[in-house]
C-alpha cells in the first residue's frame, strides 16, 4: 500500500472511530466516554470484585469487541501470531504504572481526545503532559532503548486470549450473582450503552485499529523521532470526528454534548498540576511499553502475550487504585495518588535506564 492511500486509510479510521465514540455517549455511556480503556478496564476490574468502589462496576463489551475485532481481523488477513517472552514482568510493572497515572488524570489517550472534543479544557493540559512524557520516553528510545525480543509461541498460546474475552462476555449476558453492576443512577458504571451496540462498536474500532495499527502514543512518538505524521493523522482525526458529532448529537438530542470550559465537566477535575502529571506518566510508561493501552488490546487480539501481560498490569493497577485510595475523582486527587504516581514515575525512570544504559555489551 502506497503512503497516500495508508494515510487516507488511517484518517478514515480516525474519523469513524470518533463518531462511533460520540454516539455510544449519545447511547448511554459516561459523558465524553465513549471509549477509554483505562476506565472500561477499571469498571471491568470492578465487576471481577477485584475492587469495591461500586460507582465503578461493569464489564465493558466495548473491551471484549476491541480484542476479539483484532483477533478476527487478523485471523482473516493471516496476521495472527503468537508471540511473547520479552520482558513480561517489565511489561506488567509499566502497564500497572499507566494505569496509575490514567486513573490520575482519569482517562487513558484516547479519551483524552474526546474529553477535548467535548471541551474539556482540563485535557488540553493533560495533553501537554502526554506530549512531554512521550519525549521523555523517544529520549531513551534514541539512546537504545529495548526490551528485547519475541518469540514464536504456539498457536493455542494466542488463542488463550480472545477465548478469556468470550468468558467476560457470557458472564455479562449471563449476570451471575458474584459479578458485580453499579446500581441504576449511582455512578459511571451504571451508565452504558446497550450491550449488543457496545461489543459491535467494539468490534469495529477493534477491526479498524488493527488493520490502520492505530496508536495515540506512536503518532505522537513517530512525529518527534521521524517527523513521520501518519498515525498522527489518526490521532486528530479522531478529535475532529468527535468534536463536529458531539455538536450534531446534541443539537439533535438537545442534550450538552460539548461544553467548552474547564468546571463541570463529566467525570473529570481540575487540577492543572495532576492532569499534567497523570498523562505525562501515561506517556512515558506506554512509550516505554511500545503503545498506548488501545495498542495493546489490539496486540493481545493478534497473538501478542506480552500485551497480554500489559493489560494485567493494568488490570491490577486499577484493583490497586480503588482498593487503596489512589484514584482521583470529580472532586480532585489523593495524597495517596499524588505518592504513587510519583512512585510510578521513579520506577518508569529506572526501567527505562536498566534497558537503556545498564544493558549488557554482549
Amino acid at each position: 500500500m502506497d503512503v497516500k492511500k495508508e494515510k487516507m486509510l488511517i484518517v478514515g479510521g480516525g474519523l469513524v472511530m470518533g463518531v462511533i465514540a460520540s454516539v455510544l455517549v449519545f447511547l448511554g455511556n459516561p459523558g465524553n466516554m465513549g471509549f477509554c480503556l483505562a476506565c472500561f478496564i477499571r469498571d471491568t476490574t470492578g465487576a471481577l470484585g477485584l475492587h469495591r468502589a461500586e460507582a465503578v462496576q461493569y464489564i465493558r463489551p466495548e473491551l471484549i469487541g476491541l480484542i476479539l475485532g483484532s483477533f478476527l481481523f487478523a485471523v482473516g488477513k493471516k496476521e495472527f501470531s503468537a508471540r511473547g517472552g520479552s520482558a513480561p514482568l517489565t511489561r506488567f510493572a509499566l502497564g500497572f504504572c499507566v494505569m496509575v497515572g490514567a486513573l490520575m488524570f482519569l482517562g487513558c489517550p484516547f479519551r483524552m481526545i474526546l474529553r477535548i472534543a467535548g471541551g474539556d479544557l482540563n485535557a488540553v493540559v493533560g495533553i501537554l503532559g502526554f506530549i512531554a512524557g512521550i519525549g521523555a520516553g523517544t529520549f531513551f528510545l534514541k539512546r537504545g532503548y529495548s526490551l528485547k525480543r519475541t518469540y514464536r509461541l504456539p498457536a493455542a498460546e494466542g488463542a488463550i486470549w480472545p477465548l478469556v474475552q468470550l468468558a467476560l462476555l457470557a458472564l455479562l449476558i449471563a449476570a451471575p450473582a458474584f459479578i458485580l453492576f453499579t446500581a441504576a443512577g449511582k455512578g459511571p458504571g451504571a451508565q452504558h450503552a446497550a450491550i449488543a451496540v457496545s461489543l459491535v462498536a467494539g468490534l469495529i474500532v477493534g477491526a479498524l485499529a488493527q488493520q490502520t495499527r492505530f496508536c495515540m502514543v506512536g503518532g505522537v512518538r513517530d512525529f518527534i523521532l521521524f517527523r513521520e505524521n501518519r498515525l498522527l493523522l489518526g490521532f486528530v482525526s479522531v478529535l475532529v470526528a468527535a468534536c463536529i458529532a458531539n455538536l450534531v448529537l446534541g443539537a439533535v438530542a438537545g442534550k450538552e454534548f460539548f461544553k467548552l470550559g474547564f468546571e463541570g465537566q463529566p467525570v473529570a477535575h481540575t487540577d492543572g498540576l495532576w492532569n499534567f502529571l497523570g498523562l505525562f506518566l501515561v506517556g512515558f510508561a506506554s512509550v516505554l511499553l511500545g503503545g498506548c493501552p488501545l495498542r495493546q488490546m489490539i496486540l493481545s487480539g493478534e497473538g501478542n502475550g506480552d500485551s497480554a501481560i500489559a493489560i494485567l498490569g493494568l488490570t491490577v493497577g486499577a484493583a490497586f487504585c480503588h482498593n487503596f485510595g489512589l484514584a482521583a475523582s470529580g472532586k480532585g486527587p489523593t495524597g495517596a495518588g499524588e505518592i504513587a504516581v510519583i512512585v510510578c514515575l521513579a520506577a518508569a525512570v529506572a526501567i527505562a535506564c536498566a534497558n537503556t544504559f545498564g544493558k549488557s555489551k554482549a
